[in-house]
This record gives C-alpha cells, structure tokens and sequence, in this order.
C-alpha cells in the first residue's frame, strides 16, 4: 500500500507533542482512523483537521476522550442539520 497521503503517528506525536497512545485511544473511540502498514502506524492526511481539532479540544480545554466523542457526535448532528436547513431553503425557493 502507498504511503503517499499519510503521516506516521510517531512524526504527528513528536510535532504535537502528544503520547502515542492519545492516538490510539481516539481510534478506538471510534474517531479517528488509522493504518498500520508494516507495522507502522499511519494517519491519513484527510484526518487531519479532525485529530487536529480533538487535540485542541484536549489540550486547550482540558476535555478528556469521552467528552471529544461526544462534542464531536454534536458537532456533526449539527453539521448534518444546518445541510438540512440548507436543502429546505433551496426546495422552499423552488415554491416562492
């Protein structure tokens, strides 16, 4: 498998300044995704900015694992309802 778009954990760790297994606990939540490719981990580049987000919520605000998954089970209930609201202002146009 290619590595092309992924970083090790070990390289976003040392940069972040984070213990390995903060990763880990996030992917076992369920958060995040990981791959293991030789026996390396990897994250892929598109998780980014979602790991990036938890760590500040982490660090910032001293929020532990199970409090990141549920402002991030909010976060995206409240995506998927403004897209919602989004697909009913267009439909309600079609009408005026």
């Amino acid at each position: 498998m290619s590595t092309k778009h992924l970083i090790t954990a070990t390289d976003f760790c040392i940069y972040h300044k984070l213990e390995h297994s903060f990763i880990n606990d996030l992917q076992e939540a369920g958060l995040i995704k990981i791959t293991v490719v030789n026996e390396t981990t990897y994250i892929a580049d598109d998780e980014l900015y979602k790991l990036e987000r938890m760590i500040r919520l982490h660090n910032d605000l001293d929020i532990n694992i199970a409090g990141i998954e549920a402002i991030t089970h909010l976060l995206a209930r409240l995506e998927n309802i403004q897209e919602e609201m989004r697909l009913l202002k267009n439909d309600l146009k079609t009408y005026e």
